[in-house]
């Protein structure tokens, strides 16, 4: 899939700020469609438990910027750094920091607000610190949906803060109007 396909029927669209994603792929091309949208100095925060989906979300994210690496997630790197078509993607992963004060050696600092993206995940506790715009987003397993052993649905919640945020809901939700 391309940033320019039709979204995935794998996710269904609640309302502007809620949706189902129904597989890992599902997710992925939810986050494609959420890649095309992004612009330099862009900032999401991804948040959600162990295995829901915020490293297959971001893989999309990155294919829908013309990224052509493998993206993982950079749990003991911090960060990396993916060069899509006209823009770098920078990939963080904040969940071994449990400090504000640890950010200034992660490089965030120094991309924040620059010529990419910023794609955050495990950033909620640092919100504050973040800035006043950004996009947060919340994937939740919706375990009690399907039986034990079969991979259950996700739930995508998109909390903007600020206009630029705003913005991105409404060009992703005019993406899964088609």
């Amino acid at each position: 899939m391309t940033s320019e396909a039709l979204p995935s029927e794998g996710i269904k669209k609640c309302d502007a700020h809620t949706y189902i994603s129904t597989s890992c792929d599902a997710t992925c091309d939810f986050g494609i469609q959420l890649g095309a949208c992004l612009q330099a100095g862009d900032v999401l925060v991804l948040t959600g438990d162990l295995g829901a989906g915020k490293t297959q979300m971001t893989k999309g994210i990155a294919q829908g910027m013309g990224v052509h690496e493998e993206v993982t997630s950079p749990t003991f790197t911090i960060q990396m750094v993916y060069e899509g078509t006209t823009l770098p993607l920078y990939h963080f992963d904040l969940y071994r920091l449990n400090d504000a004060e640890q950010l200034g050696d992660t490089g965030l600092w120094d991309v924040l607000g620059a010529d990419g993206p910023c794609v955050i995940e495990w950033g909620e506790q640092f919100l504050d610190e973040l800035g006043d715009d950004g996009l947060d987003v919340y994937l939740t397993r919706l375990d009690s949906e399907v039986a034990a052993g079969i991979e259950p649905p996700r739930r995508i919640s998109l909390h903007p803060r600020g206009a630029r945020a705003s913005q991105l809901v409404e060009q992703l939700a005019q993406r899964f109007d088609v």
